[in-house]
């Protein structure tokens, strides 16, 4: 009975995600013309309210390295909420070169820690790949909170601190695993020819080379929602899944056709 009530818990999170995102396309459409990203989930599921997380492009950027690390893993959405609140407590989603004592990069790990030379845990695909590493290793945390998970692997002065970042990290876990779809947006960000190799960057972080085709719809929102967030570094300015179409210039989600599950991008051209 447990494990039923459970599935129907869950099952309803689902529905009600799906319904926020359908909802959220034209709140996120008037979001303005300030450049960045945001992030938009249901608030309140009784009254359908909705908020919406604001991220610059950056943050977004690191946390699409570490949402599609925690799924080429095979680790669960929880897991990826852990990991990017962990990362908004500990660096606020950025890349810092210098910390406390020997901290560096999105999580702040110690190289006298055993985290890693610094070169590495300044490497978002290795921070990402030790965090999770270390959070599998943890007895029971996938039956733990978020903050309570997130101290086992941190070993925080300040244990209670991840608490307070559950929501975002949460919303945007949603959106970058595909569970919600097209929760994710960006607008305004400079796009421009890329010399960063996009297939390269694919396999490192999704774990696979094959972004356009069909793909089942959670998998082909997880990719939109990482192409989208890495818009600026791979100079991706259009993504189109599933009817629906993102651009940089709109900075949403618009429907332009059918349900397919087909997924095609665009890059800004090299110039001849």
């Amino acid at each position: 009975m447990r494990n039923a009530r459970k599935g129907l818990i869950a099952l309803g999170v689902v529905v009600v995600l799906i319904v926020a995102s359908l909802v959220a396309w034209p709140l996120i459409r008037n979001l303005g013309a300030t450049p960045g990203c945001a992030v938009t989930t249901v608030a309140d599921p009784v009254s359908g309210a909705l908020v919406t997380f604001p991220l610059s492009g950056e943050q977004a950027d690191n946390a699409a390295t570490i949402a599609a690390v925690g799924i080429q893993l095979g680790m669960p959405d929880h897991a990826v909420t852990i990991a990017l609140a962990t990362a908004l407590q500990e660096s606020g989603l950025h890349n810092l070169p210098v910390g406390d004592r020997d901290s560096a990069g999105l999580f702040q790990q110690r190289p006298s820690q055993g985290w890693g030379s610094r070169t590495q845990v300044l490497d978002p695909v290795y921070a990402s790949t030790a965090f999770y590493q270390r959070l599998r290793a943890q007895p029971d945390w996938s039956e733990l909170s978020v903050t309570e998970a997130a101290q086992l692997v941190q070993r925080s002065a300040t244990p209670a601190a991840y608490a307070q970042w559950e929501p975002r990290a949460r919303a945007a876990a949603a959106a970058l695993t595909g569970e919600a779809p097209g929760a994710l947006t960006c607008r305004g960000l400079t796009i421009s020819p890329s010399s960063t190799d996009l297939v390269t960057t694919a396999v490192a972080e999704l774990g696979t080379a094959t972004l356009s085709g069909p793909h089942s719809v959670a998998r082909g929102w997880s990719i939109c929602s990482w192409l989208v967030a890495h818009a600026s570094r791979l100079g991706v300015d259009r993504v189109t899944f599933d009817g629906r179409t993102w651009t940089m210039d709109s900075g949403s989600w618009s429907q332009i056709g059918p349900a397919d599950e087909v997924l095609s991008l665009h890059r800004v051209p090299s110039a001849a």
